[in-house]
């Protein structure tokens, strides 16, 4: 397997209030949809594509997580700790760059998942990757292909490839929790808490901000009323 994906950051910190009162005594990655931890769901993907090395970031009831962690046999996982503080969703990948390499890794979200279409997703993002063209390509999914989401959208999709803002267009596509980046979209940052919509930004502006339509269905769970609907879509 080449290099690119081989690792892969998962991010598990969120402390997840609007999962209450589920979440009052474990992680909403723990949370479970058909008897799993949505946490499993990612790493089911991971495990797919081949990657050898996920980190894990961890801050609101971490020993759960790090138990969980323990008893995954692949990928191998380390964990980065942000018990201190929590450092939001670019934040938190910087601060592991030190764990994930010099090659361009995954990021998955904990909290959410998707079922494949015809080529598996994680697969279809390395396939797309150019280095000399990209920092980063997202997964993207059609508003009419996801369950449990309720927003507009969040970008536009070029037919290159490209991702720009929609700005009033409503034809927008949602980031669906996953995408492939080289660790120099870090780089010269300060440390502390930041969103990766900061960096997607700059690589918008720099036209290096690419992505990929997901053909299979996304299921977000962010509220406890979700877990039903997402167990019968999976059934079907």
């Amino acid at each position: 397997m080449s290099e690119i994906g081989a690792t892969a950051m998962v991010l598990a910190a969120g402390v997840g209030a609007r999962m209450r009162p589920l979440t009052d005594t474990r992680p909403k990655s723990l949370v479970e949809v058909n008897g799993k931890p949505l946490i499993e769901f990612g790493f089911e993907r991971l495990r797919a594509a081949g990657v050898k090395k996920a980190v894990v970031n961890v801050h609101y009831l971490a020993e759960q997580i790090e138990a969980w962690a323990k008893r995954q046999l692949a990928p191998s996982i380390e964990i980065s700790n942000e018990r201190g503080k929590l450092l939001d969703t670019g934040g938190g990948v910087a601060n592991a760059l030190p764990l994930l390499g010099p090659a361009p890794f995954f990021v998955l979200n904990s909290d959410s998942f998707w079922t494949e279409g015809a080529e598996p997703a994680l697969q279809r993002l390395r396939n797309a990757w150019d280095g000399e063209i990209m920092d980063c390509v997202l997964l993207l999914c059609p508003l009419n292909r996801t369950l449990g989401y309720h927003g507009k959208g969040d970008f536009l999709l070029s037919d290159e490839g490209r991702v720009s803002r929609p700005g009033t267009r409503g034809d927008a596509l949602v980031f669906i929790g996953a995408y492939l980046v080289h660790p120099r979209l870090f780089a010269g940052l300060p440390s502390g808490g930041f969103s990766m919509n900061l960096l997607w930004d700059r690589a918008i502006g720099r036209s290096r901000l690419f992505g990929v339509a997901h053909t299979g269905r996304w299921i977000h769970v962010g509220t406890p009323d979700a877990i039903s609907n997402a167990e019968k879509a999976l059934a079907e």
